[in-house]
């Protein structure tokens, strides 16, 4: 086997970036030869923790064939999220924590898939299974990815896992997690020099769901309607990526970190079918959603229903 790489999901956050570096270092503790590489490069928030803990950023790449055989996937499984020629290679390892969709091999391989808030919660049990220590800078990356997918334990995903994770990697780390979490969260929120395009693609994934394709993009925010007013420009940018990558829907949610709430906003067809899925009716493509954060728990689920229906 030639050198594993290991890595997230494209457009990735803090999750899909620490935990791509957090298996690798765990892999070669194993003996297997391993590179943590990235989708795409790390958000504001991201290269905060980065910072925080003296760690460089992943290389990007765009195809893994051209370098290697074999990956491991983190964060992430299904095909439509990962590297482009993923069925090119094989996959050696899937650590994730979202639903599994899409996904086939032809070989056996080694997945571990667990209802947690995080990845990285999963990846401090395997480390904690094998006895192998895990050093202060990547447990402090891994607290921050635990931090950011929970939104500082507020997230309806968080489990008790991620909590007792978190406090036993923030020890390890030597950081208050109160004091560092709201400062990382509130890095990922400098949204003004951002453009449209960059907004879009920040945290974007798509679904299939149904017979349609969905695009799920969501951004965190203290302020929303800092994002909304830029409403038309979004909407625009939204109806050119639906033409252009054959999406259906493409939905934009926008979260507040500080109150705990989201606004959606949805261009493409079937929208009747999307104000169902929440309960809501959409006032010029925009529809407020109280008390949704989680686009893994509280927006994907609703939506497949919907549209298997």
């Amino acid at each position: 086997m030639n050198k594993l790489l290991v890595f997230g999901h494209q457009n990735p956050d803090t999750d899909a970036i620490t935990s791509a570096i957090a298996y690798a270092y765990y892999l070669n503790q194993t003996g297997i030869e391993a590179e943590a590489v990235a989708l795409g490069l790390p958000s504001e928030e991201t290269a905060y923790a980065l910072n925080q803990f003296k760690t460089d950023a992943p290389r990007v790449i765009a195809t893994a064939a051209n370098e290697t055989d074999t990956v491991a996937l983190v964060d992430h499984n299904e095909a439509q999220q990962s590297v482009s020629d993923i069925k090119e290679v094989e996959v050696y390892a899937v650590v994730d924590h979202h639903r599994i969709a899409n996904f086939e091999t032809a070989n056996p391989l080694y997945y571990r898939a667990e209802p947690v808030g995080c990845t990285n919660t999963i990846l401090y049990k395997m480390y904690k299974e094998k006895n192998i220590a895990i050093p202060a800078d990547i447990a402090g990356l891994m607290l921050s990815a635990i931090i950011s997918d929970t939104l500082l334990f507020k997230s309806p995903t968080c489990t008790e896992e991620d909590e007792l994770a978190a406090a036993a990697l923030a020890q390890i780390a030597g950081i208050s997690m109160q004091e560092y979490g709201l400062a990382m969260l509130k890095a990922g929120t400098n949204l003004d020099d951002k453009s449209i395009a960059e907004l879009l693609n920040l945290d974007a994934k798509s679904f299939p769901m149904g017979d349609q394709n969905v695009r799920i993009a969501q951004v965190n925010t203290v302020d929303v309607q800092d994002v909304l007013n830029r409403q038309s420009d979004l909407v625009a940018a939204m109806e050119a990526e639906n033409s252009a990558q054959g999406y259906d829907v493409f939905l934009l949610v926008i979260t507040n970190i500080i109150d705990s709430d989201s606004a959606l906003l949805a261009v493409g067809s079937h929208l009747d079918t999307v104000a169902s899925a929440f309960g809501v009716t959409l006032n010029e493509n925009v529809a407020l959603l109280p008390g949704v954060v989680s686009r893994k728990k509280q927006v994907v689920p609703p939506l497949t229903e919907a549209f298997s229906k």
